[in-house]
């Protein structure tokens, strides 16, 4: 006799809306949003608008007992940022790949090897975005190359002030979530 408390394929079912339409209403070079009309399960229909985001990937990275940080301006929010490196995850990459990738574009260090730490979805309620949190180690001197709308500073932090400096204003989610989630799985 089936456990009434354990999930079955029908239950996961039940939890899926039904999408009556889906519409695009515009595309960008960075992302693409719209709105997906659903049956909700009381039966009455409502619009949940999305943005649609390439993957990412945020780079935890350590040289000589210190944290790699970038500072950069952000027009979006018209503040200069102390952030982890980041970037897109390109058409076949892997997490670590891209990881490996922007890591070396953005601060000129290519690490020996890079291991993902947590992937997760961001925002939920309103983006279709995944990300992945990447530890990379073994740091040496590579090749920098910023892209035309890249103006990085550089700059590193020791690894016990590292958590505190993210925090401080104006804080970014990306940073704060990877250094946490470092620290707690040991690789700082």
């Amino acid at each position: 006799m089936p456990n009434p408390d354990e999930p079955t394929d029908a239950d996961d079912d039940a939890h899926e809306w039904p999408i009556l339409d889906s519409q695009t209403e515009y595309e960008t070079g960075w992302y693409d949003g719209g709105y997906d009309l659903v049956e909700q399960p009381d039966g009455s229909e409502k619009r949940y608008y999305w943005a649609d985001l390439p993957a990412a990937v945020v780079i935890v990275a350590v040289v000589e007992g210190k944290v790699l940080f970038v500072e950069q301006y952000r027009p979006t929010t018209r503040e200069t940022h102390l952030e982890l490196p980041a970037g897109i995850v390109e058409d076949g990459e892997t997490y670590t790949e891209a990881a490996i990738r922007e890591l070396e574009e953005e601060t000129g260090f290519r690490p020996s090897s890079a291991a993902v730490i947590q992937e997760y979805a961001v925002a939920t309620g309103v983006l279709r975005h995944d990300r992945a949190i990447v530890y990379a180690d073994g740091l040496e001197p590579g090749e920098r190359e910023l892209d035309s709308n890249e103006f990085l500073e550089v700059t590193t932090v020791p690894v016990d002030e590292a958590l505190d400096r993210a925090r401080e204003q104006p804080a970014n989610d990306a940073s704060i979530s990877a250094l946490c989630l470092a620290t707690i799985d040991g690789f700082l």
